[in-house]
């Protein structure tokens, strides 16, 4: 099946049927599959090999990331227990915000351009190529600095070069891309899986330790919430002002955590059954949020006081087990052996993230690519279903790690992905006003938000909360740079995000002479009809399947088959 850039349709969707199993798409797949062998490789669409599994499970692991189990600690240092509860809070809240947002619009108009592709249609054409680019940059910087990340875990048991890491993560990471959406798929549910159980084993071992179940037999509680302990004046700062600063930080450290939650929409392409998938991925992700964010933090501020000379020592420590202040708590607690396995356990974390980073990357180059903002080379795929131009020139960029080898090099790194938080927080405001766009359409044109295929709840106050408060962190993030004197290089990699996107929309918006969409203009019809063509053949097979079972089956069967549609 050739692309189109549009699909013509009689109508918006049509009404959903009843849910479908991954099984009954898959001839509907393995026809498209058969008919792209035929085809040039400009010609050839993403395959729609994950699961809805893979998809859960991707969605669910997909911030679970260094952020969390590392950089929690720097914002215990900073600004102390309530400050990070809070913070996580409010930040999840937002995050909450986003992935509804992309909900709405993902299972609306499933497509591989991704949320780029959402901003293009319901805002601007050039607002969108902006969209695509920054989240496209956040990606080429932060694969580099997941494996970076993973070469310094490795040295927390050996002395040997971090480069020969670097290099082997790299391939690894390549290797796995080129793969193919299914091996991509299996092996990320597994990656995925083992940082969740990791989590939840650490979330229940620091239960565990504060309630006096540790070798100490010490009761923590709510011990180091008192004394002062709760709000901490952010370092070299004191009194009201040093306090506020030290919430303020970490915002920005939550922010930097729960970035990358949004990934799950790039997979929409891939997704067997995306109007099934993607709505039960967004919806763990709501649970994920509550219990690995919220309750982690909870309990990383009861168990390790913001004052431990443990704790500011593990913040000089860069990316290992040594710098978790799950692990501060670990040996605080005097618990042996376990630092070890948490090393490990990190180890996983960083090349899980290296490679759905890399992944995520190639699929925005080459969504950017079929929606006509970058050359058409990057739109050619094999016959696995790998954007193999758009992985070949994205794997390139691993190299930026390399740059920490140099004399000075960690330090010209290090602004470097201090430019990720601003490229990250970005993509979230763009979600959020292509969401706004989109609701605002739909009322211009008598839609109903109930006739949806996903409805997420408090909309439309939700997104504007979201993208109110997401812009206040990310314009304040650099505050620090004129803490005590101006620092250019920290100001600077604060926020060059912002120049490179405005540059980017309004260079865009000037050569091609682009408008705003207004809400009654807005395309609500394109690229939907095929979807809907799915869903009913989708319903149609479910319905014969089940018919074909139930004949001549036991009572507790057709019981069973009738409580798994239902």
């Amino acid at each position: 099946m050739a692309h189109s850039d549009q699909i013509s349709s009689e109508g918006p969707y049509a009404q959903e049927k009843a849910s479908s199993s991954d099984d009954a798409v898959k001839g509907y797949n393995q026809e498209v599959s058969s008919a792209a062998d035929n085809q040039r490789p400009e010609e050839r669409q993403l395959h729609r090999a994950l699961k809805s599994r893979q998809i859960s499970m991707i969605a669910i692991g997909g911030a679970l990331g260094t952020g969390l189990i590392i950089g929690t600690g720097s914002g215990l240092a900073n600004g102390g227990p309530a400050s990070i509860l809070i913070s996580y809070s409010v930040m999840g809240l937002c995050c909450a915000a986003v992935m509804a947002a992309l909900g709405e619009m993902s299972t609306y108009m499933p497509h591989p351009r991704g949320f780029a592709g959402h901003a293009t249609r319901f805002v601007s054409d050039e607002f969108g190529v902006a969209t695509g680019w920054n989240y496209l940059f956040k990606y080429l910087v932060v694969t580099a600095n997941n494996v970076n990340a993973a070469a310094l875990v490795v040295s927390y048991w050996t002395d040997l070069s971090g480069g020969i890491w670097i290099a082997i993560v790299t391939v690894l990471i390549i290797a796995l891309n080129f793969g193919g959406p299914k091996w991509f798929g299996e092996v990320e549910f597994w990656l995925s899986l083992v940082k969740i159980i990791t989590m939840t084993g650490l979330i229940i071992l620091l239960l565990v330790i504060d309630l006096g179940g540790s070798p100490t037999g010490d009761r923590i509680g709510f011990r180091y919430f008192q004394d002062g302990l709760a709000f901490r004046p952010y370092p070299r700062t004191s009194g009201d002002k040093g306090r506020f600063l030290g919430f303020w930080s970490t915002m920005v450290t939550a922010l930097f955590a729960y970035t990358g939650s949004e990934l799950v929409a790039v997979t929409v392409g891939e997704a067997a059954n995306p109007r099934k998938s993607v709505p039960s991925a967004i919806k763990k992700t709501f649970f994920r949020i509550v219990f690995f964010y919220v309750v982690g933090a909870l309990l990383v501020g009861m168990v390790v006081p913001s004052n431990a000379p443990e704790l500011l020592a593990a913040n000089k420590k860069g990316t290992s087990a040594a710098a978790s202040p799950f692990v501060v708590a670990i040996v605080r607690a005097r618990i042996r052996v376990l630092p070890d396995i948490i090393n490990a356990a990190i180890l996983i974390f960083c090349i899980s993230a290296a490679n759905s980073d890399q992944y995520i990357a190639a699929r925005t180059l080459y969504g950017l690519a079929i929606d006509g903002k970058a050359p058409a080379i990057f739109r050619r795929v094999d016959r696995r279903g790998v954007p193999y131009v758009a992985l070949s020139v994205t794997a390139l960029f691993c190299a930026l790690a390399f740059i920490n080898l140099a004399s000075g090099g960690p330090q010209t790194f290090s602004y470097l992905v201090a430019s990720v938080t601003m490229f990250g927080g970005l993509t979230w405001i763009c979600i959020l006003i292509a969401h706004i766009r989109f609701m605002k359409a739909m009322k211009a044109q008598g839609m109903d938000r109930n006739s949806l295929p996903w409805k997420s709840p408090l909309q439309p106050y939700l997104s504007y909360f979201a993208v109110v408060f997401t812009s206040i962190v990310v314009f304040f993030k650099g505050w620090n740079s004129f803490l005590f004197t101006f620092n250019w290089r920290t100001f600077l990699t604060n926020y060059i995000g912002l120049p490179i996107f405005f540059l980017i929309m309004i260079g865009w918006k000037l050569w091609h002479r682009t408008e705003f969409i207004r809400p009654e203009e807005v395309d609500l019809v394109s690229d939907v009809r095929e979807f809907d063509e799915q869903d009913e053949l989708v319903w149609k097979q479910d319905e014969e399947k089940n018919n074909a079972m139930m004949q001549g089956a036991p009572i507790y069967k057709k019981v069973w088959i009738y409580a798994k549609n239902w």
